[in-house]
């Protein structure tokens, strides 16, 4: 009997168990059935599809803005920077892999990773000076950058197309074509999965520590010896390196790539993401950008069943139901910071300890 018995709490008595990715083993293989899962969302059974086509677009958008999210959740909920121009840098990344792709003829799969570093450089030199910076002081100098990398799009014909745009070729591996939602989930889906292990380990390193050392109180992490303007600058880079492959990803899916959306709007649903998702979460930051793709969905679901039962008619509804789906994205921010301040993720984590500890959840 003795045996059988499971201990109850929490008992990590090695710093590596306290560090572990997976607290259990159940935890691993959870994830790994959740991959085998999605691999097969593709694919077709008897001229069937287990996912529409539709579905497929809202996964592979999911993907790639949660790569962009995560990117900014290591710079705002691990080190406790604020940025305002993570749209800008998304939209460099974009731009970086189409020119690198298109006019060098570099091949996708390696333009990719290339335009990452290219905005992760980019994002250093925004950092040099943000990096003294904290507060409102630093929320207006990211958003300097925001503006100033928009014109640098409108400016920077050779490299961006103008006010024309540029187109950026399908992705290529090994001679075959990988276009089309059901091949390009896939690229997607492995690009997600490198990038978040990466941030899990990278959280798990000394610098991901000194990162979280600056967020909790920056004091004193200086007086413990952490260089502070090192770390804010290196996780200014770090977070524009995953907004980098997050743009070129995106601009590989779309085929044409646009200066006019990568706009502030971007920026503060980037910040929703993070913030509906959960600060300091690397799953909270998938969760948020779930969350934020699928609101507008299921809005305009919302919207057509009350037209369908025809309860108001008139433009002037119909211009109120419009703004309704509008102002979802704003409201779910504030009733997120009111009644779940930690997002997604601690709800989550909360439910499991519940079904963990039950019957006996006190």
């Amino acid at each position: 009997m003795a045996g059988s018995m499971r201990p109850a709490g929490d008992y990590r008595t090695t710093y590596a168990a306290d560090r572990t990715i997976f607290p259990t083993r159940g935890s691993h293989r959870a994830l790994l059935a959740g991959l085998a899962l999605l691999c097969l969302l593709p694919l077709q059974i008897g001229g069937l599809s287990i996912l529409s086509s539709y579905g497929l677009a809202l996964c592979i958008l999911i993907g790639i803005y949660g790569i962009g999210a995560l990117g900014l959740n290591i710079l705002v909920g691990f080190t406790g920077q604020i940025s305002l121009g993570h749209a800008a840098f998304f939209g460099f990344g974009a731009f970086a892999s189409a020119y690198l792709s298109g006019k060098l003829g570099i091949p996708v799969a390696l333009a990719i990773p290339l335009a990452g570093l290219v905005t992760a450089m980019v994002g250093v030199v925004v950092g040099l000076p943000a990096a003294r910076l904290k507060g409102l002081y630093l929320a207006i100098a990211t958003l300097a950058s925001q503006f100033v990398l928009q014109d640098f799009f409108s400016r920077a014909p050779w490299f961006t197309g103008g006010a024309a745009g540029a187109s950026a070729d399908s992705y290529k591996l090994f001679g075959f074509a990988l276009s089309g939602d059901r091949k390009y989930f896939y690229v997607v889906l492995a690009h997600l999965v490198i990038m978040y292990v990466f941030a899990a380990n990278l959280l798990r390193t000394r610098d991901g520590r000194a990162m979280v050392a600056i967020r909790d109180h920056y004091l004193s992490a200086e007086i413990m010896g952490i260089n502070l303007t090192y770390y804010r600058i290196l996780a200014f880079g770090v977070s524009s390196f995953y907004a980098g492959i997050a743009g070129a990803l995106m601009a590989h899916y779309t085929g044409f790539v646009s200066g006019e959306a990568f706009d502030l709007l971007l920026s503060i649903n980037f910040l929703a993401m993070v913030i509906i998702g959960g600060l300091g979460s690397v799953m909270g930051s998938l969760m948020g950008a779930a969350f934020i793709i699928s609101l507008p969905e299921v809005m305009q679901a919302i919207v057509r069943f009350i037209q369908g039962l025809g309860i108001g008619q008139g433009a002037a509804f119909n211009e109120g139901l419009a703004y309704m789906k509008e102002m979802a994205i704003g409201l779910a921010i504030v009733l997120f910071l009111v009644f779940e301040p930690d997002g997604l993720a601690a709800r989550w984590r909360k439910i499991k300890a519940y079904w963990k500890l039950y019957p006996f959840s006190y």
